[in-house]
């Protein structure tokens, strides 16, 4: 899945879109946070996450097509960064996102019990 250049015959929100189904596995996830803390070599991120290196390598390339992370070799080593700051933000937003709904799942969670409690 590779994402088109920016045009004026599409709107911005399809190319949200297409950003958003690029990071849409858990793998591309983890691997943009562990990124977001420093650039790693393939071989560090084979080691955090802990899957096979041919599906390592399909997740790396769907974000490198997604123009979320770059890669530059260093000898046999291939070391990835995030391309821009902002996805490490869009990843804590996202956090914060997650955080807010659990907390206001777990008041009305607490207000069930409490009704249920009452004679």
């Amino acid at each position: 899945m590779s994402l088109p250049p920016p045009g004026a015959d599409r709107p911005v929100h399809e190319f949200k879109a297409e950003l958003f189904k690029a990071l849409a596995h858990p793998v591309r996830i983890r691997t943009l946070e562990l990124l977001a803390e420093r650039p790693r070599a393939v071989s560090e991120l084979l080691a955090e996450i802990g899957i096979e290196a041919s599906h390592l390598s399909q997740h790396l390339a769907v974000l490198r097509r997604a123009g979320v992370v770059t890669a530059r070799r260093d000898g046999n080593a291939v070391h990835y960064t995030l391309a821009h700051p902002a996805v490490a933000q869009m990843l804590a937003a996202a956090r914060t996102v997650l955080l807010d709904t659990l907390a206001g799942a777990r008041t009305a969670l607490a207000d069930l019990e409490r009704d249920e409690q009452r004679p």
